[in-house]
């Protein structure tokens, strides 16, 4: 959302006007199959945007990650069968279905889509955002007086 921000009256976006759809989870966000959504952590520094997500039991294979139009969807679906036999009767079957997919729209002119990476490591993923060079904090610059 990148528009003039209307609280400090500048005309310069601030940062809660560009990263506001980034943080607005509750309208994009929904489970495939009514389950429950794993936990995600967003942390930004001066370089990047880092995010985490607990998904527990699953494996890298599991999950999809896309993005599409600035909108960067994370799903995941899991099948899992255990069944044991005595003489070729079932004397206990069990299998279970999971799935969820959530969505965030990334800040517009803020993130270097093309750098976007993840990993699935000890039942956590998480993905690097990085911002792109025009986004990123600079110091305050030194104007000499002649």
């Amino acid at each position: 959302m990148n528009q003039l921000s209307k609280t400090n009256g500048t005309l310069f976006p601030s940062f809660f006007d560009l990263t506001r759809e980034w943080m607005d989870w509750n309208n994009s966000n929904y489970a495939a199959s009514g389950s429950s959504i794993p936990a995600v952590n967003i942390r930004e520094t001066q370089e990047n945007f880092e995010v985490e997500m607990a998904a527990p039991g699953m494996a890298k294979k599991d999950f999809r990650i896309e993005l599409d139009n600035g909108l960067l969807t994370i799903s995941a679906e899991r099948n899992q069968e255990q069944e044991q036999q005595n003489e070729g009767r079932y004397t206990k079957r069990e299998f279970s279905y999971f799935s969820f997919s959530r969505s965030f729209t990334l800040p517009k002119n803020v993130v270097d889509e093309e750098k976007i990476a993840a990993r699935y490591e000890d039942g956590v993923l998480r993905l690097l955002i990085p911002k792109r060079e025009e986004a990123k904090p600079r110091p305050p610059k030194q104007i000499s007086i002649r």
